[in-house]
C-alpha cells in the first residue's frame, strides 16, 4: 500500500523560489522535502497553540470568571509596565 500522495500545489513565485533554494543550497534533497518540513513545522505550532489555549488561556479565563476581582484595569497594567521600565538602567 502507498504511503504518499502526489499533489500539485501552486504557490506565489517568491515562495516557489524559496522552495527551489533550499534544495539548490543542499539543505533538503527535494521540494517535497521542503513543503513536508514546512507541513511539520505548522502541525508543531498547532500543536502548541492547542496546548497554550488548554493549559493556560482556559484555566485563566475559568479563574476570572470564577473571581472577577482578579481583573486588572488597563490603567494598571500600564502603570505596572511603567514601572518595570522604570526599573531598567
Amino acid at each position: 500500500m502507498r504511503t504518499t500522495q502526489q499533489m500539485s500545489i501552486t504557490l506565489p513565485n517568491d515562495m516557489a523560489e524559496e522552495v527551489k533554494a533550499k534544495v539548490r543550497s543542499g539543505e533538503y534533497a527535494s521540494e517535497s522535502e521542503v513543503i513536508r518540513d514546512g507541513l511539520r513545522a505548522l502541525m508543531a505550532r498547532d500543536r502548541a497553540v492547542e496546548s497554550w489555549l488548554l493549559n493556560q488561556v482556559g484555566p485563566a479565563y475559568d479563574a476570572l470568571k470564577a473571581d472577577p476581582s482578579r481583573a486588572v484595569t488597563i490603567d494598571q497594567v500600564r502603570a505596572r509596565l511603567a514601572a518595570e521600565h522604570a526599573k531598567k538602567p
